[in-house]
């Protein structure tokens, strides 16, 4: 550190599996946030009297939705001329050199996507197991917000995602790049979703008031994609065709989750439910 500047030059790679395949701090640190994330909601199942087998089978269902969704958002949002001629490459990790190809792993995620992904996975379960999707939602989304926490340690640590140049004394100069102070943006967006998990997990807490299903899980979407629209400012863009736009591809797509967060939490419940519904009678 000099000056304040932090000179950050981390190895992504843990260590080697093979010669070919890395143990990254990235998908260790995404692994770790989805854990926890698991524990958070297995407490509130047991608090509400829920069979922990139901979340077993959820959990299931959001890990699928999570990867595929912010895979196929990476591809189709920012670089779908590529990756539609190239359709392997979703969901391998391979990318074709001339008339080969070669493991390299995922180059992109994409949270909108993952955030597409996780609620049509869950739509599907609840679905299949007759759940009602606002209560489902409004106990996962606590696990998400600690969940997305680590996964933005994870693009630190991968010194990817970073910001604009600053002249603040809170710059990082991400030497594998280039030796100009920037915005750790990572650390903004973690930052933020760490606040954001403290203050559902005390509003969830406070039981004596009832809240109409589906009221956390707006609030979840309007503070996290009101902080990811906001961060984004001071975010270099993702990809070449941002340059000339006045906002970027990640606040045209934050503003629809807000606009439905907001609706949800001035929604009043058409059945009289409430996020702490006894088990009973969840299964309507």
């Amino acid at each position: 550190m000099n000056n304040g500047i932090l000179y950050w030059d981390i190895d992504p790679v843990i260590f080697w599996i093979t010669d070919t395949l890395p143990f990254k701090y990235y998908g260790f640190l995404f692994v770790i946030g989805l854990v926890l994330g698991y524990v958070f909601v297995r407490r509130l199942y047991i608090k509400d009297s829920i069979p922990i087998d139901n979340l077993e089978k959820l959990i299931i269902y959001v890990f699928i939705g999570t990867i595929l969704g912010a895979r196929l958002g990476h591809c189709l949002f920012y670089s779908p001329v590529y990756y539609l001629q190239n359709p392997l490459e979703i969901l391998l990790p391979i990318k074709k050199f001339g008339d080969s190809y070669q493991f390299i792993g995922f180059q992109g995620l994409a949270s909108h996507g993952g955030t597409i992904g996780v609620l049509a996975a869950i739509s599907i379960y609840c679905k299949k197991y007759k759940m009602r999707f606002l209560q489902t939602v409004d106990r996962i989304t606590i696990g998400a917000a600690i969940a997305a926490t680590f996964i933005r340690f994870g693009n630190f640590m991968n010194s990817e995602i970073y910001g604009k140049p600053t002249n603040g004394k809170w710059g990082v100069v991400f030497q594998q790049d280039d030796l100009i102070p920037r915005h750790p943006t990572q650390l903004y967006e973690a930052l933020s979703y760490l606040l954001i998990f403290i203050i559902l997990s005390i509003i969830d807490r406070n039981r004596k008031s009832p809240k109409p299903e589906g009221m956390i899980f707006g609030l979840f979407l309007v503070l996290l994609f009101s902080a990811r629209f906001i961060i984004e400012f001071f975010k270099e863009n993702q990809v070449g065709f941002e340059s000339g736009m006045m906002i970027n591809m990640g606040q045209i797509l934050s503003i629809p989750f807000i606009i439905i967060g907001l609706v949800l939490m001035n929604r009043k419940s058409s059945n009289g439910g409430n996020r702490n519904t006894p088990s009973s009678q969840i299964n309507q």
